[in-house]
């Protein structure tokens, strides 16, 4: 079997742009068809965003009960189904990331969530956050 020099070049500047990647250029070379895998990585930074944002994992746990800066997103989805009456449960979801003191929980203060997601964030990465909560039932 004869390989080629170039092909052999080729995988290394693969394997080296592969490895230097950040987490959030990690999340934008995800598969986009998954708008839900994306999301879950756009969830898991600390920081997103050109202008770094604080992630949501940094305020805002999985498990249920465990409240940080943030309540527990644990349920999220089906807590949104019914929050406001009227609105689906994925644009509940998408006021709270781009409007995040329209709709406060109980015990949460107004101007404790980062107010400039919706400006900060592409249009692709509130939909893939959206996509990824409504997945927390």
């Amino acid at each position: 079997m004869k390989i080629r020099w170039t092909q052999i070049c080729v995988s290394i500047a693969l394997v080296f742009s592969l490895v230097g990647c950040s987490s959030k250029e990690a999340a934008q070379t995800q598969d986009h068809a998954d708008p839900v895998q994306r999301g879950k990585a756009l969830y898991e930074m600390n920081m997103i965003g050109d202008n770094k944002a604080p992630g949501c994992i940094v305020c805002h746990s999985l498990e249920p009960g465990k409240n940080l800066v943030g309540p527990s997103l644990a349920g999220i989805a089906t807590y949104a189904q019914s929050a406001v009456a009227g609105m689906t449960a994925a644009d509940f979801l998408r006021q709270a990331i781009v409007e995040p003191d329209k709709h406060l929980m109980e015990g949460y203060p107004a101007g404790v969530m980062y107010q400039n997601y919706g400006k900060d964030l592409p249009e692709e990465d509130i939909n893939a956050l959206v996509a990824f909560l409504l997945t927390l039932k």
